[in-house]
């Protein structure tokens, strides 16, 4: 398996990797999505809230601000079934508390937390609109979860795979350029020169077969590479997308080691 870092963008990262098949890529992409530990709001105890918002739509809001989760910050923290306490601890949660008057817009940085590590990634997403002489008070309680039990615990917004896609142009083509007209990703160009379509953005390829479509001397194919694909992991923000692809790799090898050593009667 070899694995390329195409472009790597904040919270995105793009790669390609070949000498796999579907069936990995898609397990990759399930566990990146719906099995990577992460923080979020659970429970919220509300003292007060004078705000027009009801109680329930705030806890909502709460509930799916990303929050701080890398490695780094939750290497203490474990998961709530296999926390030894009956409710909540130190171990298993950490505690926000909310305070504010108005008038103004609450933010998410107005959020102080006790972990100063576990705290909103952004601070500009509003919660609510406080009026003169309003007040919110509440505790939210985060946890560790997963995005099968949730999806505020999903850490992905974006994760997908595509086939690496394979174009060629044989003899047969009469030089019309109708199909650089009709590609809507710019993946075709026409060289002056070489007077010949040449293929200059090979991986932005959909395989529409648009070009396909209105080459009346049917010398273009679209196809792909077997064994090869393009991934796109974009997170929230809350982990890096490295480091969810990495957690991803090693619950996948934690899951067919179990396969293993059930098969060998371990």
């Amino acid at each position: 398996m070899e694995i390329d870092v195409k472009e790597k963008n904040g919270n995105e990262l793009v790669f390609v990797i070949e000498d796999v098949d579907v069936t990995f890529v898609n397990a990759i992409r399930r566990i990146c999505m719906m099995e990577i530990p992460k923080m979020a709001i659970e429970d919220v105890y509300v003292v007060k809230n004078d705000s027009a918002m009801f109680d329930e739509v705030l806890a909502h809001r709460l509930g799916l601000i990303p929050l701080v989760s890398d490695s780094e910050s939750i290497e203490t923290l474990v998961m709530p079934d296999e926390c030894d306490c009956e409710d909540y601890c130190p171990k298993c949660t950490v505690s926000l508390v909310l305070k504010k008057k108005g008038p103004g817009v609450v933010y998410s940085k107005d959020l102080s937390s006790e972990d100063s590590k576990i705290k909103p990634v952004y601070d500009t997403i509003p919660l609510l609109k406080l009026k003169d002489n309003q007040e919110v008070e509440l505790e939210a309680i985060a946890q560790l979860g997963i995005g099968i039990e949730h999806a505020k615990w999903e850490p992905t917004t974006a994760c997908a795979y595509k086939f690496y896609p394979q174009i060629t142009i044989d003899e047969n083509c009469d030089e019309c350029q109708n199909c650089v007209e009709a590609c809507p990703r710019g993946v075709l160009e026409f060289d002056q020169k070489a007077k010949k379509v040449e293929v200059v953005d090979l991986e932005n390829c959909s395989m529409c077969k648009s070009c396909v479509r209105v080459c009346d001397t049917g010398a273009i194919n679209i196809g792909y590479q077997e064994g090869k694909f393009i991934f796109i992991i974009e997170t929230d923000g809350s982990i890096p997308p490295e480091e969810v692809l990495l957690k991803a790799c090693d619950v996948l090898f934690e899951k067919a080691d179990k396969i293993v050593t059930f098969c060998e009667g371990g």
